[in-house]
């Protein structure tokens, strides 16, 4: 009978299926599938598999969990003459380089992420077993990958929609209105760098059963977390600003959702140029509009369990703008996570 913590070899290569969690600052955002134990999140510790690559996010600016080379099974049993090799993404050795630390038990963790240190972490797991009435020493080498990515939140913007009903769709205080309308929203969230974009509207007849023709403006506007100023307030945030970014957004919209709530009394004392316009009741409505980060975007089939998160860009794709997605480049000439451009 062998001893010494061994077990029954799994074959080569069989990285077949995909594990995944997600570290934001400091916390493990998505479930974790196979043997991943709940209480291995407080450790902040992500074991190898390998039957299964392990898929592993990591916010920019962050330091990753600890990798461990080793399966949770295996970190169970008491393992004879340990070595480990950690291989980067680049094809180097781990060890002695900075960003990286990498303690003796063949745990990594890297430092200070970037979408640059993106890509495969390989660990190979060398230890002995020693059988126990004839002392026979066997060498047993197990290799463990990890794919680690970089990735950010979403930067938030909200898109909102509101009627009014008019007396005719050519009155020229119609355009006035809108104007008031973006002035006074625009002294309200001034105070958290947010400001209203892509404002427009349009005016369209409307029959109804009871009260016949009537008109109505439909008035469109994007609240937007980006208003001159917004790069101090980011200065003074630590590492990364789309948190703090997406907090003002985020109350700049309730602010304007409480506007919208008691807008038919406001109308009555701010609009007295415009009295024939007037708020229909429970037409506001709002919604979130998501933009990534150049070099980043969405892809709910590859990062299931990062669907909301704007992961790095991988080699022969590109994002050169705030779209949400990736693009593929034409001749897969970038071979970097995080491209701008191909």
């Amino acid at each position: 009978m062998a001893g010494g913590g061994g077990r029954p070899r799994c074959p080569p290569g069989a990285l077949l299926g995909v594990a995944a969690l997600v570290l934001a600052a400091g916390w493990v955002r998505a479930e974790l599938k196979g043997e991943q134990s709940v209480d291995l999140i407080g450790k902040n510790e992500v074991y190898g598999d390998t039957s299964h690559e392990v898929n592993v996010y990591v916010k920019v600016f962050a330091n990753s969990p600890f990798l461990v080379c080793m399966d949770l099974a295996l970190s169970q049993e008491r393992i004879i003459d340990p070595n480990y090799l950690w291989i980067g993404p680049d094809g180097r050795d781990l060890e002695g380089q900075k960003n990286v630390n990498l303690t003796e038990t063949g745990k990594l963790m890297v430092m200070g992420f970037r979408e640059s240190m993106s890509g495969a972490y390989t660990c190979t797991l060398s230890h002995k077993i020693i059988e126990t009435t004839t002392q026979e020493e066997t060498e047993m080498v197990e290799a463990y990958k990890f794919m680690v990515y970089a990735y950010r939140e979403a930067d938030h913007a909200y898109q909102v929609s509101a009627r009014f009903s008019t007396t005719w769709c050519k009155l020229k205080t119609n355009g006035l209105f809108v104007e008031k309308l973006n002035t006074i929203l625009n002294s309200t969230i001034s105070y958290l760098t947010c400001h209203i974009t892509e404002s427009s509207y349009k005016c369209h007849s409307i029959r109804t059963p009871k009260n016949g023709l009537q008109y109505e403006l439909f008035v469109n506007f994007l609240v937007n977390p980006f208003a001159p100023g917004w790069e101090e307030v980011c200065h003074k945030a630590p590492y990364d600003c789309e948190d703090v970014t997406n907090r003002r957004v985020r109350q700049a919209a309730e602010r304007i959702g409480k506007f919208f709530h008691q807008l038919r009394q406001i109308l009555e004392y701010d609009f007295h140029a415009v009295p024939a316009v007037q708020y229909v009741d429970n037409s506001f409505s709002m919604t979130p509009i998501d933009s990534c980060r150049p070099g980043f975007g969405k892809n709910h089939h590859t990062h299931q369990n990062c669907a909301s998160c704007c992961v790095v860009c991988g080699p022969g794709t590109y994002s050169p703008n705030n779209e949400v997605t990736c693009r593929t480049c034409a001749r897969p000439q970038a071979r970097i996570y995080g491209a701008k451009s191909c």
